[in-house]
């Protein structure tokens, strides 16, 4: 089906995730040769098990294998040619975790990496500074989780550092977010940018492409979201139930939730670091675990 086509499974603490991406005749840039062919996205929320128990429950367990079962047999209709499957926070920090990915593994075929914070931060970071018009100026790349926030300092299209936090959605509604942890995260970050003006937002992850397609005030042609948009939309959110969240802005329960903890958690690093506003291009942790496979294979051709 696929010339040569490229898989990503990416299992977080809210959603697990399979993006498969076939290599285009065009031989120009890197980016413009790979093309979406499948996403889809699960809610099986294993942060909820792992914040509040400590591990997986045997329960959600099962249905990660019989989700690894599935996405084999997808990889297969679709030929793909190399994958790679990374599990960030939740099964980090999940007791079991590497005794579930070892049953996966028996039971499916498919080899399940569990990535460090630093490691999900640069892959997130990896060749999405394409996505920028402006790579003269100072940002900092943020992906929001279900368990962890991964950021990236960059300026003038330059990696400075990558720092992980577990401040996430999901582990926030388990009331699993230690203050020091907040402390930490916003005295780094003013460290960390100490030295460097006009610094902005690049954003990362389902809960901010959301909140952009939601916002009304916002620039479509640069994809910017201003932060007091932000800050009027989380107003307006925080003070409705989830319930009310899925029938006014037609969100899925699986989002209805985590996507205030989400939005608290950009308008902090925002205040942190004074950003004016949140560039949006709507990537994540599987495109960029795509674009090193894909790297990979270039190099070695």
């Amino acid at each position: 089906m696929c010339k040569k086509c490229y898989a990503a499974i990416d299992i977080g603490s809210n959603a697990v995730r399979l993006l498969i991406k076939k290599v285009e005749n065009n031989e120009n840039l890197v980016s413009r040769k790979l093309s979406k062919v499948l996403l889809l996205r699960v809610p099986l929320r294993l942060g909820f098990d792992v914040f509040s128990l400590g591990e997986l429950s045997d329960s959600k367990s099962v249905k990660l294998r019989r989700l690894m079962k599935a996405f084999r047999q997808l990889m297969k209709i679709y030929e793909v040619t190399d994958y790679r499957a990374c599990a960030t926070s939740a099964m980090r920090d999940a007791r079991n975790g590497k005794a579930v990915i070892k049953r996966v593994l028996k039971d499916t075929g498919i080899r399940i990496e569990i990535i460090d914070g630093q490691e999900e931060a640069r892959m997130i970071y990896n060749n999405h500074i394409e996505c920028l018009e402006d790579r003269t100026g100072n940002y900092i790349y943020v992906d929001v989780g279900g368990g962890s926030t991964e950021i990236n300092l960059l300026t003038n299209g330059t990696l400075v550092q990558s720092l992980s936090y577990n401040i996430g959605t999901v582990r926030m509604l388990s009331g699993a977010v230690k203050e020091e942890t907040w402390e930490q995260m916003k005295d780094d970050l003013t460290r960390l940018t100490a030295d460097f003006a006009n610094i902005n937002i690049i954003g990362s992850g389902g809960n901010i492409n959301k909140l952009y397609r939601l916002a009304e005030k916002k620039d479509k042609k640069l994809k910017r979201m201003p932060i007091d948009s932000l800050q009027s939309l989380y107003d307006e959110l925080s003070l409705l139930t989830p319930e009310q969240r899925m029938k006014q802005f037609d969100l899925k329960a699986d989002r209805a939730d985590v996507i205030v903890p989400a939005a608290k958690i950009f308008l902090t690093i925002a205040d942190t670091i004074k950003a004016q506003y949140v560039h949006v291009p709507i990537i994540g942790l599987a495109d960029g675990i795509i674009d090193n496979l894909y790297a990979g294979n270039q190099s070695v051709e």
